[in-house]
């Protein structure tokens, strides 16, 4: 069996080069409906053999680039053709209460940029984001993501810290690992709260943390228990 015929009977595609006579009486044994020709008016058999190569892996290819484009293509009339479908009330109303609560979150606290913090702590300015995500990443502080930026907790430093995470505030996200997103983290540290007097748990994490940290852990233990 040729390499013509090998490759035909793998994927369909084969190719040949030769001059044109060889050419013609490889193509003369060879099972095909279609012939596609590609001449080279000025070469040599090391060059032809390497296009031979070259166009033998892109044909491979093209009869799975075609189906996918015909699949794309048939999701796009199938969504033209279905009319759109009106989000419920009910979800319309708790996306309307989801923006009005992250709004005052933000409007109430004090949110910084990865920069933002790496100036305020003085990290080099050349990578002024790595520092704070090593942070986020290691669960010594959290962040609320808005139009694709993180957003860190401005009282979660100060000069008593060093301008580094309040290192309590590790404890608390621990407590509420896997019970609040960042979201959830945002909404609690903003809110007032019964068990600290009526003060919100962002005022205190500095100055009183182990009173935050107990407040994370009766949160908790109040949904536990109902």
């Amino acid at each position: 069996m040729t390499t013509a015929e090998k490759a035909l009977e793998r994927s369909g595609v084969g190719t040949v080069t030769g001059t044109p006579a060889e050419v013609r009486k490889k193509l003369a044994h060879l099972p095909v409906d279609q012939v596609v020709a590609l001449t080279l008016q000025h070469s040599n058999k090391a060059l032809a053999h390497v296009l031979l190569d070259a166009v033998a892996g892109l044909a491979a290819l093209i009869p799975s680039i075609i189906e996918r484009r015909h699949e794309a293509k048939y999701q796009s009339i199938i969504e033209a053709i279905v009319p759109d479908v009106p989000m419920p009330q009910h979800r319309l109303i708790e996306a309307r209460m989801t923006a009005e609560a992250r709004k005052g979150v933000l409007e109430t606290g004090e949110w910084m940029t990865a920069a933002e913090v790496a100036e305020m702590a003085g990290f080099s300015a050349s990578n002024p984001s790595a520092q704070p995500n090593k942070w986020k990443k290691d669960g010594q502080i959290f962040a609320v993501r808005h139009h694709g930026v993180d957003y860190f907790p401005g009282y979660a430093f100060g000069p008593s810290t060093d301008y580094r995470p309040a290192k309590d505030l590790a404890r608390v996200l621990e407590v509420f690992r896997g019970k609040k997103d960042d979201w959830g983290l945002a909404y609690w540290f903003a809110s007032v709260n019964s068990f600290l007097g009526g003060k919100r748990p962002q005022d205190l994490l500095i100055s009183k943390p182990d009173r935050v940290v107990a407040a994370a852990e009766d949160e908790v233990a109040g949904v536990l228990h109902g």
